[in-house]
């Protein structure tokens, strides 16, 4: 068994260790699906971060990287505008608005009916996404144990199932924020091996092939220039809307809400220039890299920590690959658990049931659907032929935006029927049908009368830039349309106007959590995290004991360090936060 093998199964078997020790927090289906709304800041933050991200960002991401530059970049930069505008205005107002599942505000703002077509639409399109993502990681697994990809699919899928259902929530957040520290000391470690051997960014910059700004394979500039347009519309939508506000209710309070946010949107910002530095490097100085591996350009990053990292890095970065696949993955799985029970089996099937059976639904709901994102994952893996870049791109316009559109929109323009979210959902398969399925490169062609062809990246840029811009003009003008018809006419009953009333007040309303049974799960959660953090780091340092040269036990000591030092400061923030004994007075 080679050490890489030891080091992620070592990790395996923490992660696992983490879902026992968080088991005990979650007592009903609030703590099960949202921590109870119990949640710090510095949780919450690295969660919402980690969604975002996953082993698609070393393989499909870090492959455009090596062909394309900059452009990838462009990408997770629209995520931190996204961030952003949460931190601004958003992330609080979510955590107001007081519900266990984002599908709960949906069904009081627009009724059971657009409940149940959310729920049953939202749901696919998550495990869809997690089904990529699984195979992303493949991708990586398969490479370096030489396993094969299914396999590999199958055991991470079982992994992550048997950690989400013991845990819930709380080891699902609890090991997000763990994973986003290992991930960034070993991204951090790995750029800058690369910026060194590579003489710095100037150099490997002015090596690279083509145009590091826009990227290669570009005749018309227009169609970059849209697709980055649209791109941060679309990823303003994904993390502005009711359905995303998941990613806040666990929040204990309005201001951990926004704390949580702003610390996604930096860790965006410089996050994107620390990983792509390896796959940048390889473009420019191992640029036939490719022919070694199956899976061409998708193994760039992997090439480069296999060529110059140390000895037992390559098993550092599969636990950090695994890290990143488990925590998207893993929030997803949990989120849509609680969608199902909670708003369909409760009050569709079972409207009197207990809390002890509902918590017994949500896990076997959990392991139902593990098993459903693994039988994704094998049927992506037999899609090879096609990007995984786009891919992802694609399931995001195609069906994530239309259904962002009316709950985005929705909670801006409060005067509109209930049917118009459910309506605005159909119109948007339509156009998602038609600028998605029906609409091809030769079609454009001829109705532009363009004088080249497209080139494959821009029919790929453009389709999905054409399917944004519709769903924007066509599904986001319907819904616009019916707000203007009824802006002078009421469009609910008067129960279902209470309903609505009680919302926007909540909305409206901070949520200010300082009671002591707070402060006192405030502090296990640094203690207990803080410990495992310190375990982890240790751990790391060790590894600087693997023969290697003295650059390579360096590069280990800094990893570990980085890992320790967030241990130490959040272990000793629990106990200057522990409430203290009374000294004992000698009289």
């Amino acid at each position: 068994m080679t050490i890489d093998t030891i080091v992620v199964l070592a990790y395996f078997m923490f992660l696992i260790a983490i879902g026992w020790m968080f088991r005990k927090f979650s007592t009903s289906t609030s703590d099960y699906f949202r921590g109870g709304g119990k949640m710090l800041w510095w949780m919450v933050g690295a969660t919402a971060f980690m969604t975002q991200f996953s082993a698609w960002t070393f393989t499909g991401a870090a492959g455009r990287a090596f062909s394309d530059g900059f452009v990838v970049v462009i990408l997770f930069l629209a995520n931190a505008f996204g961030y952003f505008c949460n931190y601004l205005y958003f992330a609080p107002k979510f955590r107001q608005l007081r519900v266990v599942t984002a599908i709960d505000a949906i069904r009081i703002r627009f009724g059971k009916t657009s409940e149940q077509f959310f729920t049953w639409a939202g749901i696919p399109d998550s495990l869809i996404s997690s089904g990529i993502w699984l195979n992303g990681l493949a991708i990586f697994v398969a490479a370096v144990f030489d396993i094969p990809m299914e396999m590999t699919i199958v055991v991470t899928g079982i992994v992550l199932m048997l950690m989400a259902v013991t845990g819930g929530s709380w080891a699902v957040v609890a090991s997000d924020f763990m994973q986003m520290l290992v991930i960034m000391a070993v991204t951090i470690t790995c750029a800058i091996a690369a910026y060194f051997y590579g003489g710095g960014m100037g150099e490997i910059v002015s090596n690279f092939e083509g145009n590091f700004v826009t990227g290669n394979n570009l005749n018309y500039m227009s169609i970059f220039i849209l697709w980055v347009v649209f791109i941060f519309i679309k990823q303003f939508g994904v993390m502005n809307n009711s359905i995303n506000a998941y990613r806040y209710l666990c929040a204990k309070d309005s201001n951990n809400a926004r704390k949580a946010a702003g610390l996604a949107c930096a860790l965006m910002v410089v996050g994107p220039l620390i990983w792509f530095l390896p796959p940048w490097y390889v473009a420019a100085y191992m640029p036939d890299f490719a022919a070694n591996y199956e899976v061409g350009s998708d193994a760039a990053y992997l090439a480069f920590v296999q060529k110059l990292m140390p000895a037992g890095m390559v098993g550092l970065l599969m636990s950090a690959m695994f890290a990143a696949t488990m925590s998207s993955m893993d929030s997803g799985l949990n989120r849509n658990a609680g969608i199902f029970v909670l708003n369909f089996y409760n009050p569709v099937l079972r409207p009197n049931a207990s809390q002890r059976e509902l918590m017994a639904v949500s896990k076997l709901t959990t392991v139902l659907m593990s098993f459903i994102i693994i039988g994704v994952g094998l049927y992506i893996n037999s899609l090879r032929h096609l990007s995984l870049f786009d891919i992802v791109l694609n399931v995001g316009a195609l069906i994530g935006f239309p259904m962002l559109i009316p709950v985005l929109l929705g909670f801006i323009f409060r005067n509109t029927p209930d049917w118009s979210a459910w309506a605005t959902l159909i119109v948007g398969g339509f156009v998602s049908y038609y600028f998605g399925i029906s609409l091809e490169a030769h079609h454009i062609e001829s109705w532009f009368n363009l004088d080249q062809a497209l080139t494959g990246r821009e029919w790929s840029d453009l389709k999905v830039t054409l399917s944004l811009m519709a769903h924007v003009i066509l599904t986001g003008g319907f819904f616009m349309a019916i707000v203007y018809a009824y802006r002078n006419k009421p469009c609910r009953t008067t129960e279902r106007e209470a309903e609505v009333t009680e919302l926007f007040k909540n909305w409206d309303t901070p949520v200010v959590a300082d009671s002591e049974e707070q402060q006192d799960l405030d502090t296990k959660q640094r203690s207990m995290l803080g410990n495992l953090i310190c375990i982890a780091g240790f751990g790391i340092l060790a590894m600087a004991l693997i023969p290697n040269d003295i650059m390579g036990r360096t590069l280990f000591l800094v990893c570990g360090s980085l890992v320790l030092v967030v241990g130490v400061l959040l272990v000793t923030a629990a106990k200057k936060s522990a409430p203290q004994t009374p000294q004992e007075v000698t009289l």
